[in-house]
């Protein structure tokens, strides 16, 4: 731990400027990460269908074809309803 403080006092002496740069870059990076914006993002993501369907003509008797793609089991969007 006394090396990296060494290294940032001996950087903060020579370039303060690259060293808050370096710093923000580090913290742009991070706070997404730590962002509770990125959870529920994700779980939206999740839910949502990538390919939507396509109508398809056919006699009914398709029952491995779902009508909707909300008919299909996976993530719902019923914690957002909770909010």
């Amino acid at each position: 731990m006394a090396l990296i403080g060494a290294f940032l006092k001996n950087a903060w002496a020579k370039e303060p400027v690259i060293t808050v740069s370096f710093a923000i870059g580090i913290l742009a990076a991070v706070t997404p990460l730590l962002s509770p914006y990125a959870k529920y993002s994700g779980l939206v993501n999740r839910a949502t269908p990538y390919v939507y369907p396509v109508p398809v003509q056919g006699d009914d008797n398709m029952p491995d074809i779902p009508s909707h793609p909300c008919d299909k089991e996976g993530p719902t969007l019923d914690w957002l309803k909770k909010l």
